[in-house]
């Protein structure tokens, strides 16, 4: 049996360890040696790595994505898509996700792994529709949790709704590292008996878990893994490439994967994480491994952004407590997975309860929106009293929330048009504008620099 293995060290792991900081030109060098390795697909886009490389790399997302697909001819490129969110933090309208997702294969994108926080598949029906229609690979994705509320019928009810919907393959995504063997065992069974779709999974290292929850996978018929090379593997991240590709083909299973070549990957990453450890970027909490997460649940990224949050208002002392009150918050709000963006909003909400040293002495926009129903349907019963402090006499919706959002695309081009031409920039502008027009103002600089010195120059 062949087993699927994608390689996250250019999304996930970086994200997961150093909060999406790995500049393209950290990873240059070696692109065309991954695309050499054997590997089922290259998770190199979405999840953080747009608003960081306009936030914080001054780098064109789109850009960064068509150079990797220049020097990557074979190997699929895969990114993590939030249906109805994109790679923002609220719900955009159905014109916007469209365009989005045409962009992204116009730029190389091949596979979508395409997931909606609370399972609520209403908010990604429009971006597997159109990730169809451009004939890439969509992935649906069953966002996995435990609590009172979720068992194995519920998931195999959402593998069918996901088989429905049209996608192309299942990923179960388990972005917290929670997910026991045993767990593991029984899920992919079960969806493998209930629909007709490869199913993969995707998990962390966060409560060293990971690799033994692989293989139980892979004994029930898993179709793919997530792994990240060695030297950015473990803690928060992936289980490491090589470890895994090492144990299956022990056991008898095909991973397609070239040893020699994984072993030149890790070398050039190796400097490149030393550079990162001594800067202080990649702290030592987010390498470890944290048992104390199969009760708090705080997914790899959310982890290493929450410790640089306090570490910022000088509360570093006060993780424990945060992490403690993060699933009395979940519980509060119905039990929804901690992920994007409900990982953050959970977070920020468990912190700012904490610091304030009042619960929801104030409460986030984004909670408040969750609260009426804007990210859509809540997986279990949310607090009656929570529901009544902040919402008062309001009553949430029901129906799907980008149905009442207008067409944004064409009114931010034309707002735009004196800025740029370009339909992309248009979507990154729409996406995180603050930050994307101040990439817009730099880069024109840059440029405006650059002609200065190349007319000099000329003169010269």
């Amino acid at each position: 049996m062949k087993v699927n293995i994608t390689e996250t060290v250019l999304r996930d792991a970086n994200q997961s360890l150093i909060a999406t900081r790995m500049p393209f030109s950290d990873f240059e060098g070696i692109l065309e040696t991954l695309d050499k390795a054997g590997y089922y697909s290259l998770e190199c886009w979405g999840g953080a790595t747009f608003d960081s490389c306009l936030r914080y790399l001054n780098e064109d997302p789109w850009e960064r994505l068509k150079k990797i697909k220049e020097k990557v001819k074979k190997t699929p490129l895969q990114m993590l898509l939030r249906g109805q969110n994109i790679l923002g933090y609220k719900h955009y309208p159905d014109d916007v996700v469209r365009k989005f997702v045409a962009h992204s294969v116009d730029s190389g994108m091949d596979i979508f792994r395409i997931f909606d926080a609370l399972n609520d598949f209403r908010n990604i029906e429009v971006a597997v529709d159109e990730t169809l229609k451009q004939k890439a690979h969509a992935q649906g994705c069953i966002c996995y949790t435990t609590s009172p509320i979720h068992n194995l019928e519920k998931y195999a009810k959402m593998g069918k709704q996901l088989e429905d919907l049209g996608v192309n393959s299942i990923c179960i995504k388990d972005m917290a590292g929670i997910m026991g063997p045993q767990e593991a065992y029984d899920l992919v069974k079960t969806l493998k008996e209930t629909v007709k779709l490869p199913v993969f999974l995707h998990t962390h290292s966060t409560t060293g878990l990971g690799p033994l929850t692989y293989v139980k996978a892979i004994e029930a018929g898993c179709d793919g893994i997530d792994c990240a090379i060695s030297s950015f593997s473990g803690g928060t991240s992936q289980p490491a490439t090589e470890t895994l590709n090492y144990a299956l083909k022990q056991m008898g299973y095909q991973t397609g994967l070239n040893e020699k070549i994984l072993k030149e990957i890790n070398d050039f990453f190796k400097p490149v994480k030393a550079k990162y450890v001594s800067s202080g970027l990649m702290d030592a909490f987010v390498m470890g491994t944290d048992t104390d997460a199969l009760v708090y649940q705080v997914p790899g990224g959310m982890l290493s952004n929450l410790i640089a949050q306090l570490k910022a208002q000088n509360a570093i002392d006060k993780l424990e407590e945060v992490l403690a009150e993060t699933p009395r918050v979940r519980k509060d709000l119905g039990y929804p997975p901690l992920v994007t963006p409900m990982s953050q909003m959970v977070g920020v909400q468990a912190a700012s309860n904490v610091l304030l040293g009042e619960r929801y002495k104030s409460v986030s926009k984004e909670i408040k929106a969750y609260l009426r129903g804007e990210y859509g349907q809540a997986p279990g019963e949310i607090d009656a009293d929570l529901l009544k402090k902040v919402l008062g006499d309001e009553k949430p919706i029901t129906t799907r929330f980008a149905d009442t959002l207008e067409p944004e695309f064409e009114e931010a081009k034309e707002q735009l048009k004196m800025v740029t031409k370009s339909e992309k920039d248009v979507l990154s502008y729409i996406l995180f504008p603050q930050i994307a027009e101040k990439f817009f103002k730099e880069r024109e600089e840059k440029t405006a620099v650059k002609v200065t010195y190349t007319i000099v120059k000329g003169k010269g």
